[in-house]
């Protein structure tokens, strides 16, 4: 009876750990998309799209949807898995069109590594966040709080237009960012393990939700490297 009871534990044990494997395969495949297709769609923007277009009132209206659609994908996750990466998928290349103004700001050289350091950053922070036994749910609180203060001190300074602030914000976003990789990454392996691994949830939903959950870590790190490294060759 033991050993049949040992035996069973061991098959649920190895079942949990191959659909969590495929859970975070799907996930990080979803994100990692995601990011592809923001590149390439900034780049075909650079290369097709007169600099007038990307100044004009069509910006704006990109700039508003791509602060809406990551609250429809995070609201439609769990629903409707389908639509939500359909959602994802579409942030993605508003993000890239958004984004393909900054070839016009920053030199190659900056954008190449603001982008090499962010991918060392967040694959560095989001292994650590699966593999650790501690538990970042305080470090992850604290980072949201920080956060908040933060963009609220971003919105002060762009009427003071202070380089030097902007610079020692860029350095406390990078900090709180990478907190925030390994707290979203231990988050998303926790809850595909209470909820997903038993079926209360959709597997998929979840993996697009934690896709989105990364794909923001991993922008925001761009972002705020870029404006490190590029501090002196802005246009």
């Amino acid at each position: 009876m033991d050993n049949f009871s040992n035996e069973r534990n061991e098959r649920r044990v190895v079942n949990n750990a191959a659909g969590l494997n495929a859970f975070l395969t799907k996930m990080y495949g979803w994100m990692s998309l995601a990011v592809l297709v923001s590149a390439a769609t900034a780049f075909l923007t650079v290369t097709a799209i007169s600099p007038a277009v990307l100044t004009g009132g069509g910006m704006w209206i990109a700039i508003i949807a791509w602060f809406i659609l990551p609250f429809v994908v995070s609201f439609q996750a769990l629903k409707r898995p389908s639509l939500a990466f359909a959602a994802l998928m579409g942030y993605a290349v508003l993000s890239g069109f958004v984004f393909s103004t900054l070839a016009y700001r920053y030199t190659g050289a900056s954008i190449a590594a603001a982008f090499v350091s962010a991918s060392a950053i967040f694959i560095t922070m989001t292994v650590f966040g699966l593999v650790t036994r501690k538990n970042l749910d305080k470090i992850g609180r604290q980072a949201i709080a920080a956060l908040i203060a933060l963009v609220i001190a971003m919105i002060i300074n762009i009427f003071l237009r202070s380089t030097l602030i902007t610079f020692v914000f860029s350095i406390i976003a990078v900090v709180i960012f990478t907190a925030l990789t390994a707290y979203d990454t231990q988050k998303m392996k926790q809850m595909y393990n209470q909820a997903g691994s038993t079926g209360q949830v959709s597997v998929s939903g979840l993996a697009v939700f934690g896709a989105l959950q990364l794909y923001l870590d991993f922008v925001n790190l761009f972002l705020q490297l870029l404006q490190i490294f590029g501090m002196g060759d802005e246009r």
